[in-house]
């Protein structure tokens, strides 16, 4: 059986994955950026957004970059960020994944983003920066 390659684009902005309290309201220095999410359960509500005005005070975390799966995944597909993230597990490179209903995105510290492509061409994937909308 043939491993499945993938191509992935680069985004250049700075992330930070912020946790509030369940519930919380999304606060305005929330700003957008090539992602933004709000994933809320009922333990927390977490936010992946542009890291520039994130308050010191709130818990969080960054830099990460953000690496889109391109194209459009079938929903059905099985494995694609099994074979995405298994090459960056024996690197010893951190994730935090999000799924959307047409793709997956890779957040990776920001101080490992050339090295996380280096493991990604090595293991048969191509990642070029991403081309602006």
């Amino acid at each position: 059986m043939t491993e499945q390659t993938y191509s992935l684009s680069r985004y250049p902005e700075t992330l930070a994955v912020v946790r509030l309290p369940a519930g919380a309201e999304i606060p305005l220095w929330a700003e957008s950026s090539s992602v933004f999410s709000i994933t809320a359960t009922a333990a927390e509500t977490s936010l992946v957004c542009a890291g520039r005005s994130v308050p010191k005070k709130a818990r969080h975390q960054k830099p990460f970059t953000a690496f889109c799966v391109d194209g459009e995944l079938d929903l059905g597909a099985v494995g694609v960020l099994a074979g995405l993230l298994t090459p960056l597990a024996e690197a010893e490179i951190p994730v935090f994944t999000l799924s959307t209903f047409t793709t997956d995105w890779i957040l990776v510290p920001t101080g490992m983003a050339d090295r996380a492509e280096d493991v990604w061409r090595r293991s048969g994937h191509t990642v070029a920066p991403a081309v602006p909308a």
